[in-house]
């Protein structure tokens, strides 16, 4: 809470200003029924207009007040929301994204997704709804009350026995009726959407084999559960709700007895008992949002909780304070590189070593398991080895910032992704201002171009979601034209061939393996490369290297 707090600084000024507009407001409210209790009162007796002229004033000054100021605070509260939900999703972003390439066990997708984005957007409502309406209701109770009493100090007395337990005890209830359900409210949307996104991806698998309906039970049941959970939300606001209803009933009827005595005894005017018994009414409206603050409160602190947890597992590789300048070497080492996914658990990689260079052309053979895509990621600095060193040109890459070691080591993942957008974009990521000659040379390279070339919108047709609108291997051959182009000085190839019928990727290995001036390769495969196409043909066995016939 503190963090979220600090986080809130920026435009904590914002958020005072939007408090202060919404106490005025209600300020306004409260005046505008004292006064038109009191004019009505007064305009019964018949005097002269000229003497209902400052209540009548009064009564049109507060009612516009009270507009213009509920507008400035709608305004300027959401601007300083919005400021806030971007700054909130920035920082919460950066925490989440160098955990992701590694891997985070347990994750769903859709669970992940959905969760993530509901508990920023819950979080910023810590500070509208959470912080605001307490303090306007503190504010505004307390200025009732104290101009009531310096009327009739009796009905002062009243107004603040009612004003209490709304302000206190009810909040108190609603939060303890759902300090339960908050977190599973949060549990049950995320498994629900997971399932919807499971329901959606894998649509084609459950039709073919007559799956749906258990697929749509999972979601029913998960949406069962969210129901039961609303409504027991809407049983608590009712009867928050209804309460308010009746201590704002029950606390006006009580400042009404008090002014009648006091009007019998002549200790107050009677054009004023109206306008106490209005007043003390609308004072209510100020504690009446207090209980729904009470559980976003409940709300935001769950989610920050959820964020905290999600986030707090260390960076599996992080940027050193004072990163070394891009790397300009030429050799990559690997060195007694060993690591493992938890710390207890057996060896992945054991003592690995390693070297590559430009214009080498190494083959890394295993089977699945082995480690082949975690030294991958050890190379591109998606984590860092637990033990031994990766250097380029002598520089461990631990000193050098992440961003620039992907520039000179350029990892093409057996699961590449295709944004949903055209294929001109899609390779152009790599360089976004490359020539259109540029491009298509780096399509020509990955075996892809003349493909292309032959479809109605060439270069700019779209290729839909995840890339469902091409093949797996045009997928695949389209990621490696965007590694052509990045102009790395080594790339690393995660089974570059897979969904590629056998002569396309030979053709395809002819293509990449055979230009000794390009960057080196190191290529991950299951199958061995065509004869002569590779310097080094290594294979990865219980954690280690080995070379056949070294």
């Amino acid at each position: 809470m503190r963090e979220l707090i600090g986080a809130a600084r920026p435009v904590a000024h914002r958020f005072a200003g939007a408090a202060l507009c919404g106490g005025l407001a209600f300020g306004s409210g409260v005046a505008l029924m004292g006064t038109s209790g009191y004019l009505i009162s007064r305009a019964a007796l018949r005097p002269e207009v000229v003497a209902l002229a400052v209540a009548i004033t009064a009564v049109r000054a507060f009612s516009l007040s009270r507009a213009a100021f509920r507008y400035a605070e709608r305004l300027v509260s959401h601007d300083a929301s919005f400021r806030l939900l971007r700054e909130l999703r920035v920082r919460w972003f950066r925490r989440l994204e160098p955990l992701v390439p590694a891997g985070l066990p347990g994750a769903r997708s859709g669970d992940l997704l959905s969760g993530f984005v509901a508990d920023v957007e819950a979080v910023q409502h810590l500070y509208l709804r959470g912080f605001g309406p307490p303090v306007v209701a503190l504010v505004v109770g307390a200025g009732t009350v104290a101009a009531t009493a310096w009327l009739l100090p009796a009905a002062g007395l009243w107004l603040a026995l009612g004003l209490l337990p709304a302000a206190l005890l009810l909040p108190a209830a609603a939060a303890a009726l759902t300090r339960a359900a908050a977190s599973r409210r949060a549990e049950g949307r995320a498994a629900r959407n997971a399932e919807t996104v499971e329901l959606l991806h894998g649509a084609p698998d459950l039709v073919a084999f007559d799956r749906v309906d258990d697929q749509l039970g999972r979601i029913g049941a998960a949406d069962a559960v969210l129901a039961r959970i609303a409504r027991r939300d809407a049983r608590t606001a009712g009867f928050t709700s209804g309460s308010v209803t009746l201590l704002t009933a029950a606390t006006t009827l009580a400042v009404l007895v008090a002014g009648l005595h006091a009007v019998h005894r002549g200790a107050l005017p009677g054009v004023l008992l109206a306008a106490l018994a209005l007043a003390a009414a609308a004072a209510f409206e100020a504690v009446r949002p207090l209980p729904e603050a009470a559980r976003d409160l409940l709300t935001a602190h769950g989610a920050a909780a959820r964020l905290g947890a999600l986030t707090a597992r260390p960076a599996p590789a992080a940027d050193p304070p004072r990163p070394l300048p891009a790397p300009r070497g030429d050799l990559l080492r690997v060195r007694g590189v060993r690591a493992r996914y938890a710390a207890g658990s057996p060896w992945i990689l054991d003592g690995v070593d390693l070297d590559l260079r430009p214009g080498d052309r190494v083959a890394l053979l295993g089977p699945s398991g082995a480690g082949k895509s975690t030294l991958a990621h050890l190379l591109v600095r998606f984590r860092d080895p637990d033990e031994g060193r990766v250097t380029f040109d002598g520089h461990d890459l631990r000193d050098h910032a992440q961003d620039d070691v992907r520039r000179a080591i350029c990892l093409v993942d057996q699961h590449a992704h295709l944004f949903a957008t055209t294929i001109r974009a899609n390779v152009a990521l790599a360089k976004p201002d490359a020539e259109e000659s540029e491009i298509v040379g780096a399509l020509r390279r990955a075996r892809v171009w003349d493909w292309i070339a032959g479809l109605p919108d060439g270069l700019d047709t779209h290729v839909g979601e995840h890339g469902v609108r091409v093949s797996g291997g045009q997928r695949q051959r389209i990621a490696l034209a965007r590694a052509f182009l990045s102009g790395a000085r080594l790339l690393v190839l995660d089974e570059p061939t897979a969904h590629l019928d056998p002569a396309t990727a030979r053709d395809l290995l002819t293509d990449v393996l055979g230009d000794p001036s390009g960057p080196g390769i190191l290529l991950i495969t299951h199958a061995p490369p065509p004869p002569g196409a590779v310097d080094r043909v290594l294979h990865l066995r219980s954690g280690r290297l080995h070379e056949p016939g070294a």
